[in-house]
């Protein structure tokens, strides 16, 4: 069963906030009051009788004192900045698995925690951009592509992997080879919009029937992995919950944010392999 961190988060805040709210409407008052009525009965009265008539229970002082911690926490991961950890090979070249990434919460507009609900416009995805989202079919799985597709573009991917949006073929420029999962990889470089990055296609190695197309319906959007041949995204997605024109489309609603650098890149978690900056950089 996966945890609903955002939810947790805001039970946390919630909860913190209440206790100390009890304290400074009913409790301090009390503490208060029971120390004035000390101060009138003993004369001079014992500083460790006040401090202990003073005290906050232990509850409420870890309340308090969590509070504001955790109060920053929910601000900056839900409205500004979230980490996440790239779990696959999908988007390599550009990622690679282990990169702990940075993504902007507020590129794409403010949404409020747990409920996701859009509350200020800001902007709108971008071809080319890196965005996570919740994946369609299981909204606790979040996924992390390239937007190919706007709402309304038509989208084509041939049998000799050209990508074709509205038509046209999409820039391409061969930049090297590497070793592939059935023989060599090619690497391309291709352009997106205003975005330029790399593209890896195994050349022995293709998962679907040739010449599909698709058309992107009104507050939806087409992800397409960078390594094209081994991502599941957009082509392959096919869900019988979801009716059938929105089969590989990811709603509005289920925008994270966009993913814009890398911070850290850890592969193998543990002691024999450390973490490491040799990958910190903006996202392209």
């Amino acid at each position: 069963m996966s945890l609903n961190f955002p939810l947790l988060l805001v039970i946390a805040v919630a909860v913190c906030g209440l206790l100390g709210l009890i304290d400074l409407l009913f409790l301090a008052p009390r503490r208060r009051a029971a120390i004035a009525n000390y101060q009138g009965r003993v004369n001079p009265p014992e500083m460790a009788v006040v401090e202990r008539l003073n005290k906050e229970p232990l509850l409420v002082e870890y309340g308090k004192s969590f509070f504001p911690v955790l109060f920053i926490v929910l601000v900056l991961r839900s409205f500004l900045v979230e980490p996440f950890q790239i779990p696959s090979g999908s988007m390599k070249p550009t990622l690679e698995v282990g990169d702990f990434i940075l993504v902007n919460k507020f590129s794409y507009g403010i949404r409020l925690p747990v409920i996701d609900k859009k509350v200020i416009e800001v902007g709108d995805p971008q071809r080319g951009d890196v965005m996570v989202f919740r994946y369609p079919s299981d909204p606790n799985v979040n996924y992390i592509k390239r937007v190919v597709g706007l709402p309304g573009d038509q989208i084509r991917y041939t049998n000799d992997k050209r990508l074709y949006v509205n038509g046209q073929p999409i820039a391409e420029q061969l930049v090297g080879t590497e070793p592939g999962t059935l023989g060599s990889a090619e690497l391309y470089k291709e352009k997106l919009g205003e975005a330029e990055h790399l593209i890896r296609k195994e050349m022995s190695r293709y998962r679907m029937p040739p010449d599909q197309q698709w058309t992107v319906p009104a507050g939806h959007y087409f992800m397409m992995g960078d390594n094209r041949d081994n991502s599941n995204d957009s082509r392959y997605w096919d869900d019988p919950n979801i009716p059938k024109e929105l089969h590989g489309m990811v709603p509005d609603r289920n925008i994270v944010g966009k993913a814009f650098a890398v911070w850290m890149s850890w592969p193998e978690p543990k002691l024999s392999h450390m973490p490491n900056l040799s990958r910190v950089g903006l996202i392209h």
